[in-house]
């Protein structure tokens, strides 16, 4: 069971002096009720529904971060639904509706990304998600809705395990916007750029998801072609859905142009919108069995990856949106990322069992700080595991075991990057090698039985051991990378 509150970090990367969050959710163990934390970080605030809508909050829940680079700290309970806000220049209004009938606790308008007449239409705001409950902190970087500021997450648990979620860099939104832009060129068609929305200050306050598209005609027939091959296909092979559910793998055909998985559903052809919003057209049911059927599905779709194997989820991420038509809008928002993650679209955690998390999210059940980064001014990439060999010789010396990271990031990260390797033993035999993006560690024979430490120096911060279980983060430079992903020890790890 996790403690009542948890202690959260808010750090600013930004270059700007003028950043305010806000934490809002709905309190567990107040029945519920709408909550937001108030600007000293600690105190809640539990909104009582107001006589009339468009109501203002009745205290200051803007809380200040401070000069960049500074750190503040807050506290929550248990909370559901949870949201970390941040903006820049200026603080966000939250205005109160008169809640459900019955209640006394009043409904939260937040603001929204699209809509005109709201009051924060011209800020630059972005969020997290999170839930904090009794048996674990879920949170994660959301791009769903649209891409704006870049936030990073980092969550320590008690047994002083990292983990990391890198967001994009300080340039995260220019890039997502270029890359938009360029696939418009190549389109022949306004539809991708018309997610831009401009800064009326100059340069760009956001890109919109397909999802939230200002004009969703330009979007219509899109996918009309893949959805016909993909139908045509399974109209003489079945198509298998891996629910990694109770439900097992379920195959099903296309007649009369649906796909019938018989009591996992039926899905007739998806629109374009079906399949950017995933909540629309044949994804609209998930009651039942379809709650395993359609984000898979909605997911391969968005994914393009129908046509490249029979079973879904099956492809490798490097397959991923490399079939067109696309969403390139998720493309080219995981590209912008720097270790390749956060929700893109509302089925993006979908994976083959075991696959490579494409989410962004962090989670635990014995968690004891989660930081909140906001502004990409020093985000770092992740520490990645190309492949492992063993037997790898180094001109006379034999190495049992050979590992290669790569670390995905700007050249000028590297250039900066100092590594050394040390062993308990001083007659190991050890060496750090790099080319281009590439570092290759070697490691002895007595890896196996002495006390390891794999430490990074850039800017006088350190990634230190844990023995056998990982490489991790104390400093939020890395990602952890389980040492029993290499087949050479297997069960050994965790001795």
């Amino acid at each position: 069971m996790t403690s009542p509150t948890l202690n959260i970090t808010l750090v600013n990367q930004t270059n700007s002096s003028t950043v305010y969050s806000y934490i809002t959710g709905q309190a567990l163990d107040n029945k519920n009720a709408v909550f937001l934390l108030q600007s000293d970080g600690r105190t809640p605030y539990f909104p009582t529904s107001p006589s009339s809508t468009g109501a203002p909050l009745a205290v200051n829940c803007a809380i200040a971060l401070g000069a960049p680079g500074s750190t503040t700290s807050a506290v929550i309970p248990h909370i559901a639904g949870g949201r970390i806000w941040f903006s820049i220049g200026t603080p966000l209004t939250f205005l109160l509706n008169p809640g459900p009938p019955g209640s006394s606790s009043g409904a939260l308008v937040e603001p929204s990304p699209n809509n005109p007449s709201d009051p924060n239409i011209n800020i630059m705001w972005g969020f997290c998600e999170f839930t904090y409950n009794n048996a674990q902190l879920f949170a994660n970087i959301s791009y769903v809705d649209f891409v704006s500021i870049p936030i990073a997450l980092t969550l320590n648990n008690s047994a002083r395990a990292t983990q990391h979620v890198a967001g994009t860099a300080a340039n995260g939104l220019d890039t997502v916007c270029s890359g938009l832009q360029a696939q418009s060129a190549a389109d022949h068609t306004n539809a991708w750029a018309s997610l831009i929305v401009p800064n009326p200050s100059g340069g760009n306050l956001r890109a919109l998801s397909p999802n939230n598209a200002p004009n969703p005609s330009l979007f219509d027939g899109y996918y009309k072609s893949y959805v016909d091959a993909v139908y045509s296909r399974y109209s003489s092979t079945p198509l298998t859905v891996d629910t990694q559910a109770s439900f097992g793998t379920v195959s099903g055909t296309v007649t009369n142009n649906v796909l019938d998985f018989g009591t996992g559903g039926q899905f007739a052809k998806p629109s374009a919108h079906d399949i950017f919003s995933c909540s629309t057209g044949p994804f609209a049911d998930t009651s039942g069995e379809r709650a395993a059927f359609v984000p898979r599905i909605a997911a391969a779709f968005n994914r393009s990856t129908l046509l490249l194997s029979s079973k879904t989820p099956d492809a490798n991420p490097a397959q991923y949106y490399q079939i067109s038509p696309t969403n390139h809008y998720s493309r080219i928002v995981h590209a912008a990322n720097l270790d390749g993650r956060g929700y893109a679209f509302p089925y993006d955690d979908v994976t083959p069992t075991g696959g490579q998390d494409q989410s962004g999210a962090v989670q635990d059940g014995a968690p004891t700080l989660l930081t909140v980064t906001v502004g990409g001014q020093n985000a770092t990439p992740a520490l990645r595991v190309q492949n492992w060999n063993t037997f790898f010789t180094v001109g006379n010396a034999k190495i049992d075991l050979f590992c290669r990271f790569r670390l995905e990031s700007p050249q000028s990260f590297h250039d900066q990057l100092v590594g050394s390797v040390w062993f308990r033993s001083a007659s190991s035999l050890t060496a750090l090698l790099r080319v281009n993006r590439t570092f290759v560690l070697y490691l002895s024979p007595l890896f196996r039985r002495g006390f390891w430490a794999l430490r990074w120096q850039r800017d006088k911060n350190y990634i230190f051991h844990n023995r056998w279980r990982s490489i991790y983060t104390v400093s939020q430079k890395l990602l952890w990378i389980p040492i029993s992903e290499c087949p050479l020890f297997g069960s050994k790890a965790t001795e």
